[in-house]
C-alpha cells in the first residue's frame, strides 16, 4: 500500500532537531559520550526504545491475525516490518558507540512486558487505537527525552519516532467502524483513555528507575535539564498530543 501520511507533530520540544538523519560514528560525537554519566543516559534510551520497537514488532505481528481483511493484515504486517526495521537501527546504535544492545535492554522488559499485558487488546479495532494513541503518547514522551541529547543520537531517535506509519491507516479504519456503528465509539473513548494513563504510568516508572535517564532530565553544569516547571509543561503537552490523536480518530478524550 502507499506509504501513509505521517501524524501531525507534536508541539516541539525545547531544542527539538530538525537535521536530516545522520551518518556520524561513535567517534564523531566527541566530548558528549566521553562523559560516563551522559554515556549511561544514552544507553538507556537506546535500550528502552530498542526493546520497545522489538515488542512493538511482535505485537503488531500478532495483531495481524485480528485483521477483517487481507490489505488490512498486510498493512498490519507492513508496520510489524517497520518496527523491526527500527529495533536494528538502535541496535547498530548501541553497538557503534560500544555497547551490548541486549543488555541496554533487559532492564526495560519487566516494565515493557506489564505494560503489553495490562492493555491486551480484545479485538481489531482495540489494537488498531493502541498501536496509534498508545505508542503516540510513548513516542512524543521519548521525543521530548530526545532534546537533550547530542545531535547525532537525537536525530537517530526523532527519525525511528517519526516513521512509524501508523497514522492515516488507523484513522481510516476507526473512522469507518464509528460510521458503521456508532456505539462503537463510546467503547473506544474508554479504551484510548486506559491507555493513555497506563502509558503514562509508564513513563514515569522508566524515567524513576534508571539513573541514567533520571540525570538526563535533571540536567548538569555543563548539559541543560529539566525542572519541575519544564516537567509539567512537558506532561501538558502530551496530554494534549493525545487529545489531538484521539480527536483525529472521531473520539472523546
Amino acid at each position: 500500500m502507499p506509504d501513509p501520511l505521517p501524524d501531525p507533530p507534536p508541539d516541539a520540544a525545547p531544542g527539538a532537531p530538525t537535521a536530516e538523519r545522520s551518518g556520524e560514528s561513535a567517534a564523531s560525537h566527541g566530548g558528549a559520550l566521553a562523559d560516563p554519566a551522559y554515556r549511561e543516559a544514552v544507553v538507556d534510551l537506546l535500550g528502552v526504545l530498542a526493546y520497545g520497537g522489538l515488542i512493538a514488532f511482535e505485537r503488531l505481528a500478532e495483531d495481524s491475525a485480528m485483521a477483517p481483511t487481507l490489505p488490512d493484515k498486510v498493512a498490519l504486517a507492513s508496520m510489524a516490518a517497520a518496527e523491526l526495521g527500527h529495533f536494528i537501527q538502535l541496535r547498530d546504535r548501541l553497538t557503534d558507540i560500544d555497547a551490548d544492545a541486549y543488555v541496554a535492554m533487559e532492564p526495560f522488559r519487566d516494565t515493557f512486558d506489564r505494560w503489553h499485558a495490562n492493555t491486551a487488546p480484545r479485538n481489531w479495532l482495540e489494537s488498531l487505537i493502541k498501536a496509534y494513541v498508545g505508542d503516540g503518547l510513548a513516542s512524543d514522551f521519548y521525543r521530548e527525552i530526545a532534546a537533550y541529547l547530542d545531535e547525532g543520537t537525537r536525530v537517530l531517535i526523532v527519525d525511528v519516532l517519526d516513521a512509524s506509519g501508523h497514522a492515516e491507516f488507523v484513522v481510516d479504519r476507526v473512522r469507518a467502524a464509528i460510521a458503521a456503528d456508532p456505539r462503537v465509539g463510546g467503547r473506544l473513548a474508554l479504551w484510548g483513555r486506559r491507555l493513555v494513563g497506563e502509558a503514562l504510568s509508564q513513563a514515569q516508572l522508566v524515567a524513576a528507575e534508571r539513573d541514567g535517564l533520571a540525570a538526563l532530565l535533571a540536567g548538569g553544569l555543563d548539559r541543560p535539564g529539566m525542572d519541575l516547571a519544564a516537567i509539567g509543561r512537558m506532561f501538558v503537552r502530551l496530554t494534549e498530543n493525545h487529545a489531538r490523536r484521539m480527536a483525529r480518530l472521531g473520539l472523546s478524550s
